[in-house]
């Protein structure tokens, strides 16, 4: 949001609370239903932000929309298979048509479980890029072209997560996709600027079903919450913050950038084990 053109006059000049001001904005979150995708869709809302509401599961948006409804603002519920870009064109163009313009995208589904190195096969591995890196291009360029058609610009922020820049055994194909989101949005954000700023959060461990095993086991919730600097898990609403700063004209200087949010930790708080490389056995059952 822009300072009056009058500098002279102070009253003329917004209240910092007024640049974090979304009211009437239309957004896209993807995997809405659960989650980190949940706490960013009613966290929008609550900020006044109408929201059309994406993932494969209807019944998880439903409840949802159902919320936002609540609070006075409007919900749009479009059941979105995020790797199929027919689905994802489908879903750009419902938005655009009910609520008459897109400002905000956040590219939050994605995912893959752990899987050990010499497990992972290519079909693997090309599965993990679809969902977490072409996925969000391909809606990224869909959303681009109508934030600027409909309103002059907008705010992409891609979910990505610490894995991209932490060692963790288990991971090679989420980390090296997340990786490679973080690079996606470093090299696309100076191409669709200045109108469409894309950035992209990095986030740590967060109390969602994700991380159930973990938050359950006595034990192993002690292992990561000594392994947090800040002594505790996520929550969904700590990422649903600091996409409200990216999304808002309070970052309207900020584009290209990975943000961390993450307690503080710099190593994994909790390594998953990775089976030992032990020799193939010979051939015929030799000893």
């Amino acid at each position: 949001m822009p300072r009056h053109e009058d500098a002279t006059d102070p009253g003329c000049e917004p209240m910092i609370l007024d640049r974090f001001g979304i009211e009437d904005r239309v957004a896209i979150v993807t995997g809405a239903g659960l989650g980190i995708g949940r706490g960013i869709a009613t966290g929008l809302a609550e900020a006044g932000a109408d929201v059309a509401l994406a993932a494969r599961t209807e019944s998880d948006l439903d409840e949802v929309a159902g919320y936002i409804r609540s609070i006075g603002r409007r919900a749009l519920v479009v059941p979105t298979d995020v790797t199929d870009a027919a689905a994802c064109e489908r879903l750009v163009t419902a938005t655009v048509d009910t609520f008459g313009r897109l400002d905000i995208l956040v590219n939050n589904a994605g995912g893959a479980m752990p899987r050990a190195a010499m497990d992972t096969s290519e079909g693997f591995m090309a599965r993990t890029f679809a969902f977490n890196v072409t996925a969000p291009l391909t809606l990224t360029k869909l959303a681009a072209r109508r934030m600027v058609d409909t309103v002059g610009g907008g705010a992409v922020v891609n979910i990505s997560s610490r894995s991209a820049s932490m060692t963790q055994t288990m991971f090679v194909a989420y980390g090296a996709a997340k990786a490679a989101l973080d690079r996606m949005t470093r090299n696309i954000a100076p191409e669709l600027a200045p109108r469409v700023r894309v950035n992209a959060i990095d986030v740590g461990g967060v109390a969602t079903r994700s991380l159930d095993i973990v938050l359950t086991d006595d034990t192993l919730r002690q292992q990561f919450i000594d392994g947090t600097p800040m002594r505790r898990p996520g929550e969904p609403e700590d990422i649903a913050c600091a996409v409200l700063y990216l999304v808002s004209d309070a970052s309207s200087w900020v584009t290209g950038k990975v943000f961390e949010v993450d307690g503080g930790s710099e190593a994994s708080s909790i390594a998953v084990p990775a089976p030992p490389l032990e020799p193939s056995a010979p051939a015929g059952g030799g000893t």
